[in-house]
């Protein structure tokens, strides 16, 4: 090989990294990957426990950016911006997606491998999860009852009060439906946001006549992405009662509620309620 030919493919080699820092690495300051692999303290003996908090604690960092895409998705609404709330809906499913993934480590749990550290939980349960409430208060499954556990963090117990009193993204997507002209009941664009959303015929009969339009015009557009959320929100509450059943059985939750039944309540509600009763009419 001639000495150019030699020069040619040493200049397609890649560079050597940088490797020397005068502190910590660029990557660690961005991700803080140290304090992550630092956060996991395990309470028993049983190398099972290890994957149950790891799991829990992902669990948790995917609530917290769901709810930055849904807060984005309901400060897009108020501003009349559908294209980027429906963009932060479409990015939150892929998250629920990563989100309902994490079941798979859990969920063949056997109720001997979950009993060698379930006494390690004490009376920690997931419900008990500041993150996952603000995720149900956006959904409009709001209860100034679950304020209650957060009452010794006030930082949490005043981010917590502040969702509570702030209009959840289903609000944010009837006032848009109101401001274009679609028939909003007052009763519902005036309701206590601070209490739990109930369904309304006059609201379904808005949804039907979005749906039985323009399948392309923008409000059905936001519909569907709605619906893409609230399916796996469903899918969420149902893989969290098959691996509590299964690790579990019958027996009362870890938190003092009772377990699988509690759990079977949830599983029932829809959410975004009209957007699937709706569709009998079209």
């Amino acid at each position: 090989m001639s000495q150019q030919a030699h020069r040619s493919v040493a200049t397609q080699e890649p560079e050597t990294p940088h490797l020397d820092f005068a502190g910590t690495t660029p990557y660690e300051d961005y991700v803080k990957a140290d304090v992550l692999t630092h956060l996991q303290h395990t309470l028993s003996d049983d190398p099972g426990e290890m994957v149950f908090l790891v799991t829990t604690q992902v669990m948790e960092l995917w609530f917290t950016v769901i709810v930055h895409e849904w807060e984005t998705a309901a400060r897009a609404l108020r501003e009349d911006r559908v294209p980027v709330a429906i963009d932060a809906l479409k990015r939150s499913v892929r998250e629920l997606d990563a989100l309902n993934a994490s079941w798979k480590p859990l969920g063949q749990l056997t109720p001997a491998q979950f009993n060698s550290y379930r006494g390690a939980l004490g009376e920690g349960s997931g419900f008990q999860s500041a993150m996952y409430r603000r995720m149900e208060f956006l959904l409009g499954e709001k209860s100034a009852s679950m304020l209650v556990p957060h009452r010794g963090a006030p930082r949490v117990h005043a981010e917590l009060e502040k969702a509570l009193h702030e209009p959840s993204l289903y609000d944010e997507v009837l006032r848009l439906l109101a401001r274009r002209g679609h028939a909003v009941p007052d009763e519902v664009l005036r309701r206590d946001v601070a209490q739990r959303y109930t369904p309304s015929e006059q609201v379904e009969a808005v949804w039907t006549a979005i749906y039985a339009g323009d399948a392309t015009d923008e409000v059905a557009r936001l519909g569907e992405a709605l619906t893409d959320v609230a399916e796996l929100v469903w899918r969420w509450r149902n893989d969290h009662l098959v691996a509590t059943r299964r690790a579990m059985g019958a027996k009362p939750g870890t938190g003092g509620s009772a377990g699988v039944a509690w759990l079977e309540k949830r599983a029932q509600k829809n959410v975004f309620p009209e957007l699937w009763t709706a569709r009998s009419h079209v």
